[in-house]
């Protein structure tokens, strides 16, 4: 294992969310730099910038025929309607553990195009919970609600075949990764972490896979697997992650 995936391993554990009782005393503790929601304004774009930076995500043969969604004070609104059935966007902070430090920062943007599959399921979580925080609900209440919206089946386990781009050279996801390597993400209905693992190969020494731990927690029903690329979306080489 190179010295680059040991350390993102090392901020995946240390982003993990922690059992249940502790993590609900961590998620009312405000703990951080923002310890709550800033005014919305520090969380929006320019619309033309936000469309810009969405796109980032993806190679341009796949972004600007996606479908591309824009931040507004009442939620997401499509600003380009697409025609290859992927969505682009900008997600928040607000989608880090609940626990993150900077789970309320107006500073991280993270540019995700979501594949068709993953957009007619995984991206339901980004939208719910950008409602339940616009609807000032606190971290505990999200929770509930996104546990009681599986239990109604409004969120369903990823779709099979369902993978998003990270590709953005603009990409900032928070503390402690900040901007990282362009990579593939493959998202997965949520099961046992290590069985997970073992089915993919990842982890291990020489294997590009690498399982985010981080979701391991999370109330959504996913399991992460990324896969770092060599080049960002607009072509030219990214460096190895032993640099980021």
């Amino acid at each position: 294992m190179n010295r680059g995936h040991t350390q993102f391993l090392v901020a995946l554990a240390a982003l993990a969310v922690i059992a249940a009782p502790a993590a609900q005393a961590a998620v009312q503790s405000g703990a951080g730099p923002y310890p709550s929601m800033v005014p919305i304004d520090r969380y929006l774009m320019a619309p033309g910038s936000e469309i810009a930076l969405a796109q980032s995500a993806a190679p341009s043969v796949i972004s600007h025929s996606a479908t591309v969604l824009v931040l507004h004070r009442d939620g997401y609104q499509t600003a380009m309607k697409g025609t290859n059935g992927f969505t682009c966007l900008v997600e928040r902070a607000w989608m880090s553990p609940f626990d993150a430090s900077d789970f309320w920062s107006p500073e991280v943007r993270g540019p995700i195009c979501y594949n068709p599959p993953a957009s007619r399921t995984v991206l339901l979580y980004t939208l719910n919970r950008t409602e339940l925080v616009l609807h000032g609900f606190s971290k505990a209440q999200m929770i509930q609600r996104i546990d009681a919206a599986l239990a109604a089946k409004k969120l369903l386990p990823p779709e099979p075949g369902s993978m998003s781009y990270m590709m953005s050279k603009k990409q900032d996801i928070g503390n402690p990764v900040g901007p990282w390597v362009p990579h593939l993400m493959f998202h997965a209905p949520k099961a046992d972490g290590a069985r997970d693992g073992v089915s993919w190969g990842a982890d291990l020494a020489g294997s590009p896979v690498l399982l985010d731990t981080s979701h391991h927690e999370f109330p959504e029903p996913e399991t992460i697997f990324m896969v770092p690329v060599l080049q960002w979306s607009d072509g030219t080489p990214a460096p190895p992650m032993s640099q980021m």
